[in-house]
């Protein structure tokens, strides 16, 4: 054989291995695709796709911190996770914006965009209680022409993530990851809407008393304190008799966003039926349950309610009771209907007490 044949036949042999080593990067990464697509995609609920996330990302691919960020204004997203009793401090990767534009040049961002860290720019999907990697991606998560949210990913490694790289992967990725969170965020709204009086948006009474009896059985757990409003719309038939029950309806629903406005997060507000609306209060002890029940009170009074065409004052009457654990092992379902009466005898008093009043109920 020539040399010449021989030279030919080594580049043969030698691009052959070529196109076998691509042939298994290629069959690499389709693998890793479709591992990543079944992770997510097999998610049945939030948590589940939250830890599928991070788990899927941070491991197998040898990155120190892997983060999401997610647009929620409303605070929706974050009342799901509270249903679902899934707390923030369990996901310290999770991160909420409440504004698109706090997330400044990067909400325009179409594409993946990979780089070194700059505090400037990408810092706050890496907030200092987390791994401060060298290299980053920001992995933007686009549904219906809307950025819902970003994936932010770390290396030590400085060469792990630059600019010249391709983010067909990355991109694949992301299209998947938007999918399965915007499915499980619509399941949990379709759940809520369940348990949600269409009138006013707020939960209803079946979601209250399920939520009264998981927040009374915690703290018992914990020895801590629970107190309940219960709340009244003052003269509501008045309203209904004189203006018309439109009018009544846009009442319940004012004085439903004004009581909202006024609560944490944590607390729960339900409308009870007619014009009464019962408030949970968890790790709330009775004084400051007062105090909360008199800025409710006081921003609905103070500021008139726009009825027909007329300005008119409308007021509530607020009874509030605390949770008694002084009887051990007493029944959870006992406690809630003991504490609901309570709450329901004080607003009694109040309202023969003259109405537009906050009464804690006493055992005396």
């Amino acid at each position: 054989m020539s040399n010449t044949q021989q030279s030919e036949n080594l580049q043969l042999r030698e691009q052959l291995a070529l196109l076998i080593d691509q042939a298994r990067r290629n069959e690499e990464i389709m693998r890793r695709h479709q591992e990543f697509d079944l992770n997510f995609i097999s998610a049945s609920g939030f948590r589940e796709l939250i830890e599928s996330i991070f788990a899927a990302l941070s491991a197998p691919s040898e990155l120190e911190v892997v983060s999401l960020a997610m647009l929620d204004s409303k605070y929706e997203i974050r009342r799901i996770l509270q249903d679902l009793n899934i707390g923030l401090s369990e996901f310290p990767n999770l991160l909420f914006f409440q504004d698109v534009r706090e997330l400044g040049p990067l909400q325009h961002l179409r594409r993946p965009e990979l780089g070194p860290l700059d505090a400037s720019r990408n810092g706050d999907l890496f907030p200092p209680n987390l791994p401060q990697p060298a290299s980053v991606a920001l992995v933007p998560l686009w549904r219906h022409n809307a950025l819902i949210g970003l994936l932010g990913l770390g290396s030590q490694d400085a060469n792990r993530f630059t600019p010249n790289m391709a983010t067909d992967f990355l991109e694949h990725m992301a299209s998947i990851v938007a999918i399965c969170l915007e499915n499980v965020v619509n399941v949990e709204r379709l759940k809520h809407l369940g348990l949600m009086d269409p009138l006013t948006g707020v939960n209803n009474r079946r979601y209250v008393e399920q939520r009264m009896t998981e927040e009374i059985g915690r703290t018992r757990r914990r020895a801590g304190d629970f107190c309940c409003l219960y709340i009244d719309i003052d003269h509501f038939k008045r309203i209904n008799d004189s203006y018309g029950h439109q009018s009544g309806d846009e009442v319940l629903r004012e004085m439903a966003a004004r009581t909202k406005a006024e609560l944490r997060l944590s607390d729960t507000l339900g409308r009870f039926g007619g014009e009464e609306f019962v408030v949970l209060l968890p790790d709330t002890q009775m004084n400051d349950a007062c105090n909360v029940a008199e800025r409710i009170r006081t921003s609905i009074c103070d500021k008139p309610f726009t009825i027909g065409k007329e300005n008119r004052q409308v007021s509530v009457s607020i009874g509030v009771a605390a949770l008694d654990l002084s009887i051990p092992d007493q029944a959870i379902d006992l406690l809630g209907q003991q504490i609901l009466a309570q709450a329901d005898q004080a607003l009694y008093q109040a309202k023969e007490g003259g109405r537009n009043r906050v009464q804690a109920f006493s055992q005396g």
